[in-house]
């Protein structure tokens, strides 16, 4: 039976994500791992990290270590919709003991009274300094909780050495050009979270120019992409044209 957790970032999240309001690179997040595009090497059929996903069972906590807007968050995410552990996250900016012990304590009575186990994600985990990194490790060696850490620092310099030794590694990459393209064209086409209902017309040098900038990072594609749309007025056609010189001009906008 799935945990009944305090709101929290995930909670936040996914309540917002269709809302009208809410930016489209949440909109466009993936919900499964069919829907995630890139990391090939993790989590393409067969992997090790997605067998563990879909099996629901983590073999052991996990570091996923890689540069902003490359799926570590949405990874985790993933893992929320599918596990039937209690699911709790936070973050290691906003977060610190006092907030861990809350969590913790969660942990004991759930494995005391349900026999269920706890995943918790802590996203930017190298902001937790050695005290707080060490208060977490005893309860991870004991089977208390599962951890689900993301940084963008590497761990084996950031992330003490017996929470990492007791933890895979997972590195991700920076997106590829054409995978970057395809979320690009799923968010233009989808109809409930992206611009699927609006006439949207790239040119391709603007989509090169966007796919170019955005480095690896599908975050920046989408916002740069929502930008572009949402700046440009439709002609008589009822059309949004994207050319070469607005793709710039939202890069530079956001750059400001």
């Amino acid at each position: 039976m799935r945990d009944v957790r305090s709101p929290d970032l995930f909670d936040h999240a996914l309540n917002k994500r269709f809302t009208a309001e809410a930016p489209l690179a949440a909109r466009m997040r993936p919900n499964t791992l069919d829907e995630f595009e890139g990391q090939e090497h993790i989590v393409g059929e067969g992997r090790l990290l997605r067998r563990a996903i879909e099996s629901d069972r983590l073999f052991s906590s996990v570091i996923l270590w890689g540069p902003p807007g490359t799926g570590k968050t949405t990874l985790a995410m993933i893992v929320a919709n599918t596990t039937t552990s209690a699911f709790e996250s936070m973050s290691a900016v906003l977060a610190g003991k006092a907030e861990l012990r809350k969590v913790l304590d969660a942990a004991r009575e759930r494995r005391k009274y349900h026999g269920q186990r706890t995943i918790l994600f802590v996203d930017e985990v190298h902001r937790w300094n050695k005290a707080q990194q060490d208060a977490l490790l005893p309860h991870v060696e004991q089977g208390l909780i599962t951890l689900i850490g993301a940084t963008t620092e590497n761990p084996y310099f950031e992330v003490i050495g017996a929470l990492v030794s007791r933890s895979r590694v997972f590195q991700l990459r920076p997106l590829q050009d054409e995978e970057v393209i395809r979320i690009i064209r799923s968010a233009l086409t989808d109809e409930q979270r992206g611009y699927g209902t609006r006439s949207v017309f790239i040119e391709p040098e603007a989509l090169a120019h966007l796919v170019r900038v955005a480095g690896g990072d599908a975050r920046n594609a989408l916002n740069a992409l929502e930008l572009a749309v949402d700046s440009t007025p439709a002609n008589e056609g009822d059309k949004i044209h994207i050319t070469l010189e607005i793709a710039q001009e939202s890069i530079q906008r956001r750059a400001v």
